[in-house]
């Protein structure tokens, strides 16, 4: 494919901020169903216009459908899907496989787009994806510049990765923190930016997880052919602008301007990073500061009087934001030069290199010598950024019509469709019958505001007769204000093998220690999953009964070849039934082995159950942080479903190390801390390169659950270190579905924000 300069929509005026500063593509969200759901996003008639401007100039839509949906949400998301297809948008970004199952059933001429939600960071997950259907997906954002061409060359797919913009701690779409601690969803377009706290940990207050803003700059330009994504739809159209004529600059030129850079850090801008675009890279986090900081201008020299003195390293003008660092607090403080002095005289503005003077605002805190200062909005930057839109209607994606008009001595006609209109006169020979036709076709062609325009005019008139312009207009307006266009009705796909049978209640057990397997009793459970990491072999589990064990496959496997050799060798030593928690699991596995889906591939829907079984999985988890009276619905209708009554959950999964130390000489092993956020306890974790973060207390449903009826109730000891008389007291608990001290039950109990 052809690169592709790809922006963000929050809105119409930013859509026609990023067309006109250069971007190829843009992506926006619908008033449902978007991971920005706090975006402006678009109706209807929004969509309607910015289609058909976009592909009149050459240039397309994306529509990011990329939540996970509840069953009650479905004939709602028809609704969006049949709105996409009718204006003809490029592409719809999906996570929800569910919503993938509906639009190929029932949209097929939508195409495609794996959401980064949907955490694709190795080329298994491509191929997997490419195989059922998808004709673009988009990267997780923390793979390198090799992993990227990699996945380019060889997955036979369109590529999308990120270029600039905010960044998140965990993986896209695994990220539970959010919805675990507020009942508020990432993964349902509510994130209230957990990551961005002020945690504690060892005494020290910092932010922890607070990334830094992707910004690959020049490094675009070793990224030929593919889709350049920059994030930002609940940005403004001036940072839309700003940040698509920077990357825009970038490419025709093969250059950078710093001009350009100093403008869009002036609009917003956290700290900038590669990420690990270039390799494994600490250097991601803002510990001491959250929020929009801007371009750095210089260090405070005097502060006396109300008034601040520092020699700028960018011009500035009256009434521009300032803000600066205070030691302590977490956001810079801000204000407006209201009153710039340039050697002790009032100006209006002050040019780069000289010593300014600005009078600070009477609730200034203490300000220190040697403080940064930051300019964090700019007026001359505004109005650099001014771009042209259509006229209100110009542009709409029109329907076609053909029009029959017929004119006899005593009356005329005019249909279309179903529909015909009359007008009575006395109609006389015309002087020039040749000029009758033409002016029939001028007057129907005006369709003003309604959808659709004239394609074709046919026209009866015999005896060559004369018709005013006035009769013609009226007979249009009758006409056209009696086409109406019937919209095609479209019902749900049906869903697979459904036919519940009340059976006795089965419980599935998964852990990655080993010891537990040794010390329980396990012919209590009907299923035993075993999460194996790096170093596991097949011979440490003969001692299990093959008939009832599931190898659990980790959810993040950077190093696909290192994985296909690992599972080969279980499935070579009689182990055939494996559990997956990312889509590449089924392009890894062997084509007969037995697969389980785990519940990091989010289930809420029936739709997204059937999909998974048509992928021949045998079973499916359902998402831990549903709600009950969602999860009863599909366990009802299901005869495939598991139900995690007991689990730690990974609230984050992120391959951003929390160690201070050297890559280089790090062993990698087994360490945890505590850390608070206000009254939150959680366990943070790091492994093998992976950080993760639980809840200190777990996740427990199971007296709540008692009335369901799952395939599986299903016990997880991962992550934390547990003793068998621990691991048992919770098994007895949970067979008798009776309370747990120190638990927590997520939003089972509740109803997403």
């Amino acid at each position: 494919m052809k690169t592709e300069l790809l922006a963000p929509a929050g809105d119409k005026e930013a859509a026609y901020s990023a067309f006109y500063f250069g971007a190829d593509a843009i992506y926006l969200g619908l008033k449902s169903f978007s991971a920005r759901a706090e975006a402006v996003n678009f109706d209807e008639k929004d969509l309607d216009e910015i289609t058909a401007f976009a592909h009149t100039k050459g240039k397309k839509v994306y529509v990011a459908i990329n939540t996970l949906m509840q069953e009650r949400e479905l004939p709602e998301l028809l609704k969006m899907l049949s709105m996409c297809e009718k204006y003809h948008v490029d592409a719809i970004i999906v996570q929800d496989l569910g919503v993938a199952r509906i639009a190929k059933k029932c949209f097929p001429s939508l195409v495609l787009h794996a959401s980064t939600q949907m955490a694709v960071h190795n080329l298994e997950g491509a191929l997997a994806l490419k195989k059922q259907g998808f004709e673009r997906v988009v990267l997780a954002r923390e793979l390198s510049l090799k992993e990227i061409i990699e996945i380019k060359e060889k997955s036979g797919v369109e590529i999308e990765v990120f270029i600039h913009g905010a960044l998140c701690y965990s993986y896209s779409g695994l990220c539970l923190f959010s919805s675990l601690t507020t009942s508020r969803s990432a993964n349902r377009g509510k994130c209230v930016y957990s990551c961005r706290g002020l945690f504690e940990r060892n005494g020290q207050k910092s932010h922890l997880f607070s990334m830094k803003d992707l910004a690959l700059e020049k490094d675009v330009l070793k990224l030929e052919g593919l889709s350049l994504k920059i994030e930002g739809r609940k940005k403004t159209p001036l940072y839309v602008g700003a940040v698509t004529d920077y990357y825009r600059r970038i490419l025709d030129t093969g250059k950078t301007e710093v001009t350009l850079s100093d403008n869009l850090k002036q609009i917003f801008a956290r700290p900038w990073t590669k990420l690990h675009f270039n390799g494994k890279n600490k250097d991601v986090i803002d510990e001491e500061f959250v929020g929009h900081r801007g371009l750095f201008i210089g260090d405070v020299e005097i502060v006396s009087g109300g008034i601040l003195t520092f020699k700028t390293l960018s011009a500035i003008e009256r009434y521009d934001g300032i803000q600066i660092d205070i030691d302590g607090v977490e956001r810079p403080f801000g204000f407006s030069a209201e009153e710039l002095f340039l050697n002790k005289k009032r100006v209006f503005e002050v040019q780069k290199g000289q010593k300014v003077s600005i009078k600070l605002p009477n609730n200034a805190p203490f300000i220190k010598k040697g403080s940064k200062v930051y300019s964090a909005s700019s007026t001359k930057v505004k109005r650099a950024y001014k771009y042209q839109k259509p006229k209100p209607n110009e542009y709409m994606n029109q329907i076609g019509i053909e029009v029959l008009v017929c004119v006899l001595q005593d009356k005329i006609t005019a249909t279309c469709l179903d529909q015909t209109v009359c007008l009575e006169g006395e109609f006389l020979k015309a002087k020039q019958p040749e000029k009758v036709y033409e002016n029939v076709f001028s007057s129907f062609s005006k369709t003003g505001e309604y959808s659709f325009y004239l394609k074709e005019l046919f026209l009866e008139n015999k005896e060559g007769l004369f018709v005013p312009s006035s009769l013609l207009n009226e007979l249009r307006r009758l006409l056209y204000a009696s086409i109406s266009f019937e919209e095609r009705k479209v019902s749900l796909p049906i869903t697979q093998n459904f036919q519940k049978e009340k059976v006795s209640k089965k419980w599935s057990l998964k852990t990655d220690q080993l010891s537990l397997l040794s010390g329980l009793d396990l012919s209590e459970f009907d299923q035993i999953i075993f999460k194996i990491n790096e170093k596991s072999i097949p011979e440490e589990l003969d001692f299990l009964p093959k008939e009832k064990l599931v190898v659990a496959l980790p959810v993040i496997m950077r190093n696909q070849l290192f994985w296909k050799k690992k599972i080969d060798a279980f499935f070579n030593a009689g182990i055939k039934q494996f559990m997956i928690g990312n889509i590449s699991g089924f392009s890894l596995l062997p084509p007969s082995a037995k697969i389980y889906v785990d519940h990091t591939i989010g289930v809420l829907n029936l739709q997204a159950l059937s999909y998974l079984l048509e992928q021949k999985a045998r079973g499916v988890t359902l998402s831990v942080e549903d709600t009950k009276e969602n999860i009863a619905h599909l366990i009802d209708k299901s005869d495939s479903a598991t139900l995690v009554v007991y689990q730690d959950v990974e609230l984050f999964i992120s391959a951003n190390c929390v160690r201070k130390n050297d890559c280089s000489l790090c062993d990698r092993k087994f360490i945890t801390d505590e850390i608070t956020l206000g009254r939150d306890q959680f366990l943070l974790i790091s492994e093998n390169c992976e950080t993760k973060v639980l809840k200190k207390t777990p996740f427990y449903i199971a007296p709540e659950a008692k009335d369901l009826s799952p395939e599986y109730y299903r016990i997880d000891f991962c992550n934390r270190k547990y003793s068998v008389s621990e691991a048992r007291k919770i098994i007895e608990s949970s067979f008798k579905f009776q309370p747990l001290k120190n638990t927590f039950t997520g939003n089972f109990k509740k109803k997403f924000a």
